[in-house]
């Protein structure tokens, strides 16, 4: 007789700054909360940016509940704070006025289907002056705490932190055995360093820099993971967006926008290779509070106690809808959908887009699986 074999389970973090940083942890709480789940615990967990941050924290042993504590001004003796005003203000520092890439931008021009219109922005933004040594010193204070030296990294589990070679363009995966070799509190400042505004992290003569440059949450890296189920939370994606008025938020939600189609592009490549993908991105609500400026530490508080709402309930509405079934997206071309008793529906993510018709439940939650139908949130198995 056969042992069933146990399922794998991954979670991606993905990019969105410091408000990103709140909202994902207020989402992760609001997950853990309803479901029961540890997601410490995940088999695999890939993080960029914010989301690195975040995922090697719970990888460094600091639980949901301590960053939500912290997110709240509340701390235990020895738990490490999220306090990002280190960071410097809401806004860039005066840059050096040298291009940021000239190597990155010749790779632009010679592999132009290849190359982004993030890439190519971020290769002519003048070289960024700010530090960022408050996210590697953030991260080395959970190792110490974890008991382990800044030179290594946690085990056991598999974390992978997502950066971008800041001459070729290629997504580096640090923690995967052939990456370069980076300390962990580097690899995260590495993945943190928004060009144009943070200097570059450098290792092994060449330089790394933000990987939500590249992909807002790079959930396609965990196709070849084996993974049966994977969480994804992406703060710089929205599968429902808001109307502001400012031209700032309009600008951003364009980027965001272009953020979500990268997005469900790779969820769809997850899934061919058989894996169930659930998402979930700031809603409308969200997206009103955290307003443009994803740096902005004045609306942190706000937009995490808004997203523990506003995830809680997408998580319930999911759970009760019952769709109706459809064709697989990949055979009609159209999502698959279901109406759940509240009116919010859950879509395929590989035919789903922002701000649709018929838009993911109210913190744009959705929910896939290998026939590509939506079948509703259920992360409790």
């Amino acid at each position: 007789m056969s042992r069933r074999r146990a399922v794998r389970r991954g979670l991606v973090l993905g990019a969105g700054g410091v408000l990103g940083s709140a909202w994902m942890i207020g989402a992760l709480r609001a997950i853990e909360s309803e479901t029961g789940r540890d997601l410490a615990s995940s088999d695999v967990v890939v993080g960029t940016s914010a989301g690195a941050v975040v995922a090697s924290l719970l990888r460094l042993g600091v639980g949901v509940e301590v960053m939500a504590n912290s997110e709240r001004g509340i701390y235990e003796a020895g738990d490490p704070v999220l306090d990002y005003r280190d960071l410097g203000a809401s806004l860039p520092p005066r840059p050096r006025m040298r291009m940021g890439s000239p190597r990155l931008l010749t790779a632009s021009a010679l592999h132009p289907r290849h190359a982004s219109p993030m890439v190519t922005l971020a290769a002519i933004l003048p070289q960024g002056r700010g530090k960022i040594s408050a996210v590697g010193d953030l991260v080395a204070a959970a190792m110490e705490r974890a008991g382990l030296d800044r030179s290594g990294w946690p085990a056991p589990g598999d974390l992978r932190v997502v950066a971008m070679n800041f001459d070729t363009g290629h997504r580096v995966l640090f923690g995967a055995p052939d990456a370069p070799r980076m300390s962990l509190p580097d690899a995260v400042m590495a993945s943190c360093a928004i060009p144009g505004w943070y200097a570059p992290i450098e290792a092994d003569g060449a330089r790394f820099v933000d990987g939500g440059t590249r992909s807002p949450a790079s959930v396609d890296l965990a196709a070849a993971a084996g993974l049966d189920e994977i969480i994804v939370v992406a703060p710089a994606c929205s599968l429902a967006s808001d109307r502001p008025r400012g031209a700032v938020a309009r600008v951003e939600r364009q980027v965001r926008r272009a953020a979500t189609r990268r997005l469900l592009r790779e969820v769809a490549e997850v899934e061919a290779a058989g894996a169930r993908v659930t998402v979930l991105c700031p809603g409308p609500e969200d997206l009103e509070v955290m307003g443009g400026n994803l740096m902005d530490l004045t609306r942190r508080a706000e937009v995490f106690e808004t997203s523990l709402r506003t995830t809680v309930t997408a998580l319930r509405a999911g759970a009760r809808s019952r769709p109706r079934t459809r064709p697989s997206p990949s055979r009609t071309g159209q999502p698959a959908s279901g109406v759940d008793a509240g009116g919010a529906r859950t879509r395929s993510g590989a035919g789903a887009g922002p701000g649709a018709d018929g838009d993911a439940g109210p913190a744009g939650a959705t929910s896939t699986g290998r026939t590509g139908r939506s079948v509703g949130l259920d992360l409790a198995g």
